[in-house]
């Protein structure tokens, strides 16, 4: 797991690890507010914990990575990797989910989150990252995904309601490893 610990004197330790259990009641707080107030998600609330749970618990009993990126103890956003479709054929193909605290934002935190799950897939085997982002005009996702090597491969105009507005969906897409020039392993 990386310690990445960009620190300046008494400036705060940043992790990036493996998420606990114990870190699910931030998970569900930190996707909660992003239901409710970001484009990010479609879902319009957020699920309970026991939900968040559930999820999380499906992700790692595929042996995916489900991260999170802590600063002096305090979880301040969290990245996930599940398959992108569940048919087998898939299954070097994975879809990455990143959040972040209202605080947290535009701090290098996704960045950081990013590449340490691009690296975990990567080991594991996968091929292909699909990013799958909510909102045409999320800068600061679509950004990140591009400054980690995805390209945008497609848009799907106006795939879902919320806020009183239609909104797109931004795929984007980045080799993982050999990605196509090779069969898998």
């Amino acid at each position: 797991m990386s310690d990445h610990a960009p620190r300046a004197g008494n400036a705060p330790r940043l992790l990036v690890r493996a998420s606990h259990a114990e870190d699910l009641d931030a998970i569900t707080a930190i996707y909660a507010w992003n239901a409710e107030h970001g484009t990010g998600t479609f879902e319009l609330e957020g699920p309970p914990r026991d939900e968040m749970a559930r999820r999380r618990d499906d992700v790692l009993a595929k042996d995916l990575p489900w991260l999170v990126a802590e600063r002096d103890g305090e979880v301040l956003g969290y990245a996930y990797a599940n398959h992108f479709r569940p048919r087998l054929a898939y299954r070097f193909a994975l879809e990455d989910s990143i959040y972040l605290a209202p605080q947290a934002q535009g701090q290098g935190l996704g960045r950081l989150l990013l590449a340490e799950l691009v690296a975990q897939c990567t080991a594991r085997g996968a091929r292909q990252m699909l990013a799958v982002i909510g909102d045409s005009a999320n800068a600061a996702s679509i950004g990140l995904h591009r400054a980690q090597g995805f390209t945008e491969v497609g848009t799907l105009r106006a795939a879902g309601w919320k806020f009183e507005r239609w909104l797109d969906v931004v795929l984007m897409q980045r080799a993982l490893g050999p990605g196509d020039a090779s069969a898998p392993g």
